[in-house]
């Protein structure tokens, strides 16, 4: 249950990249202390993200935390020992008819699939996998999807092109699968998941977990892909580097942007609120 403390907040709810971390998907080194300081205070910080739970872990080791993750944008929620408290994956048969459909219609696009704790891909030298790799620091396995996962399916698709390929990506995809959702995290990267997926259920099933309320919390995003986690939280921030829709869906906005900390700086502006 969460903890008497002079916060103004119970819990921290953040996105990954464009927000947490820099332009270069770095942590910056001077938010350690402030993120670390939420420990003894009993406050939860918890990383909510289109990654997969590995491409979390290495964030957490390095900024030296613990903590509940909401992966995957919402289809894979974990507790802070790495058991599921949510999994909502695309059945097996549904995944290949839509990876079919990229093959046949759109060609061009590159396609990874996510499921649970596996990366596949059909070809890991195509240069956007390699980059990707390096994003992440993981490596990507080169097989068929129809070998890389098993009958539980999986919780992602992630399509990489030009932005120009990815804006048609994204809008002949939600006209020929009404089940999935298909959302641009940026404008050369869209996240295809379940259609029942929302970040802003994974932000519920943490605090309902935990024991906190959602009044209580607080959340950072900067993409659209963020929009209802921060429609749902009250006190919510889009980061300062955000587009305009993206702020106008969020409570406040940070004074900073990534790349100068901006999350870090807002917090320590919330932890001095009595």
């Amino acid at each position: 249950m969460a903890t008497d403390h002079v916060a103004a907040f119970d819990i921290v709810f953040t996105d990954v990249d464009g927000t947490l971390l820099d332009a270069e998907h770095r942590v910056i080194a001077c938010s350690r202390p402030v993120i670390q300081g939420l420990a003894p205070l009993g406050i939860p910080f918890v990383l909510v993200s289109a990654r997969m739970p590995e491409g979390l872990y290495t964030i957490q080791n390095e900024i030296g935390f613990k903590g509940p993750l909401v992966c995957y944008s919402g289809a894979y929620v974990l507790d802070d020992q790495g058991d599921e408290l949510l999994s909502k994956p695309i059945a097996l048969d549904e995944a290949l008819d839509f990876k079919s459909f990229l093959d046949a219609g759109l060609p061009d696009i590159c396609c990874s699939e996510y499921g649970f704790h596996t990366w596949a891909c059909d070809d890991d030298t195509d240069p956007r996998i390699m980059n990707e790799e390096r994003i992440t620091t993981l490596k990507a396995t080169r097989a068929p999807l129809s070998e890389a996962f098993d009958e539980r399916g999986i919780h992602k698709f992630l399509l990489m092109g030009d932005p120009d390929q990815i804006a048609a990506a994204q809008e002949r995809i939600s006209a020929a699968y009404s089940n999935l959702t298909a959302v641009r995290s940026s404008e050369t990267l869209c996240e295809v998941m379940r259609g029942d997926v929302t970040k802003s259920e994974g932000v519920h099933v943490v605090c309902d977990h935990l024991g906190f309320d959602i009044d209580r919390a607080i959340a950072f995003g900067d993409g659209r892909n963020d929009i209802d986690m921060l429609r749902a939280v009250p006190r919510s921030y889009a980061m300062a580097n955000a587009p305009a829709e993206v702020k106008s869906s969020a409570a406040g906005v940070t004074e900073l942007t990534n790349d100068q900390n901006g999350l870090a700086m807002q917090l320590q502006k919330l932890l001095g609120e009595r």
